[in-house]
């Protein structure tokens, strides 16, 4: 079974007046200003999924500052659910700083959703009070025994939309005070994987992070998924495509020059995520 745990879909009032939500949502704004930022509903999804071979998606929407703006965006995705339940899998994805963050994460875990997120800071770093306002999303999400996706990056290279000012510190701290939650972190997680090397302490903190390969063919060579292997474990690899960024055979691509067996490319592509959420 091959799915895809990293995808975004939106309603239609959305998808044909984007232009009407740049004024107030600054992060929506500074992704999808550009006409070549596609912005798909769930119809497009699940025929793309036909056409790619993939057998079930996790799919959210954005992270809204507009309260209104972001339940209807969830509701899209419940609803979603509910019409293909054999296809797609719902994250409630929210601004942890809206007034009632915590309630929206809630109504939607009750509403059927299998997780939260992929929760981002765009304008900022993963700071202290960042970490504050996730506080009483991470404890709901503890007790449901849901994963929560944060966005992440690498804090080197070249900019570009939707690239933040997080550092890996930053990322570690977040993972560090909620030890006891599932993590998948978007983009390999800025690569913090990496410092499984050290003797002492980050692979237990890190033992809870999957790491999703979002943009990958956009941000590093074939090889990491090799690097990935042996520094992070192949059982904690989780494939995502950030659709319709990219569409999936991009990253089947990259899975075959990256000469992993096809029992990897099993775990990479559905196995490790469906024992995540116990499929």
């Amino acid at each position: 079974m091959i799915i895809d745990c990293h995808t975004h879909a939106f309603p239609r009032r959305i998808r044909e007046n984007r232009a009407d939500f740049f004024a107030t949502e600054p992060a929506f704004k500074l992704l999808y200003q550009a006409p070549k930022a596609r912005l798909i509903g769930v119809k497009e999804l699940i025929t793309a999924m036909d056409e790619q071979g993939v057998d079930k998606s996790i799919v959210f929407g954005f992270p809204w500052q507009n309260e209104g703006t972001c339940r209807r965006n969830n509701d899209y995705i419940i609803e979603a659910v509910i019409k293909y339940p054999a296809r797609l899998i719902g994250f409630c994805c929210l601004d942890p700083f809206i007034s009632n963050a915590a309630v929206e994460a809630e109504r939607c875990l009750k509403a059927g959703l299998s997780g939260v997120g992929e929760l981002a800071f765009y304008r900022s770093g993963i700071d202290d009070l960042c970490l504050d306002r996730l506080d009483p999303i991470m404890g709901l999400c503890l007790k449901a025994k849901v994963p929560v996706m944060i966005h992440t990056n690498e804090p080197v290279g070249h900019i570009y939309p939707g690239k933040t000012p997080n550092t890996l510190a930053q990322i570690y701290q977040m993972v560090k005070r909620f030890a006891d939650n599932s993590f998948i972190l978007a983009h390999w997680g800025g690569g913090i994987f990496f410092y499984n090397l050290l003797k002492k302490e980050v692979r237990e903190s890190l033992a809870n992070v999957y790491f999703d390969t979002a943009a990958s063919p956009l941000l590093y060579d074939p090889q990491i998924y090799k690097f990935a292997k042996q520094l992070a474990g192949i059982d904690k690899i989780l494939l995502g495509t950030d659709f319709p960024l990219l569409k999936p055979k991009r990253y089947f691509k990259e899975l075959d020059a990256a000469g992993l067996s096809k029992a990897e490319k099993r775990r990479i592509c559905g196995g490790n995520v469906a024992d995540l959420l116990g499929i």
